[in-house]
């Protein structure tokens, strides 16, 4: 039994000496082209912002849409500022150990300050009677449910087949809030007709 034992660790050993894992190079190029993407991505549904929300206020009865500020979007983004802070410290423990040249972690951390930074700039919202439009972006309402968060400092609306994706904060000031969340209630549950 033991010599089985012994055959089959030294068949398992042989076999992962065939296996090759690509360079550090190889993988920091990778994460950094995916990192590049998205931050491009984002960039662009960020210029989107002011064209498909021109007007600021209650636009008309079935329309409102509202601005940000920089603080609401400290709040709206909290949790993404933390993980961006993790991500952006991580690889500077793992460059030495895995012989990744320097210049890979100091790009990847641009890419993340840039990001941050995107998120951090104040966003313009609006609700419709059929879309929320948001970073850019347009949701259909029958995509979307309201959380039963009870903050006051954001509203979190939850995409649904998401996942753990499925949160979308959106963010204000208090009255902008009030007068969204009102409308969203609204929206996801209408009044039911006698």
């Amino acid at each position: 039994m033991a010599a089985e034992h012994q055959k089959m660790i030294t068949q398992l050993s042989d076999n992962m000496a065939s296996i090759t894992i690509p360079s550090s190079e190889f993988i920091a190029t990778l994460a950094i082209s995916i990192l590049a993407v998205i931050v491009l991505w984002d960039a662009y549904w960020l210029t989107r912002q002011k064209r498909d929300i021109p007007e600021l206020g209650k636009v008309s009865d079935g329309v409102f849409a509202w601005s940000s500020e920089g603080p609401n979007e400290v709040v709206r983004q909290w949790g993404n500022l933390f993980s961006m802070a993790a991500m952006m410290a991580l690889p500077w423990g793992l460059v030495e150990i895995s012989d990744t040249p320097i210049i890979y972690p100091i790009v990847w951390d641009i890419l993340l300050a840039l990001h941050l930074i995107s998120l951090l700039i104040p966003k313009r919202y609006a609700i419709t009677n059929t879309h929320l439009f948001a970073d850019g972006q347009r949701y259909e309402w029958k995509r979307l449910n309201l959380s039963k968060s009870k903050t006051k400092r954001r509203i979190i609306l939850l995409r649904k087949g998401w996942g753990i994706f499925a949160p979308l904060p959106i963010g204000g000031n208090y009255h902008d809030l009030a007068e969204a969340k009102s409308r969203i209630i609204q929206i996801l549950n209408p009044p039911e007709e006698e």
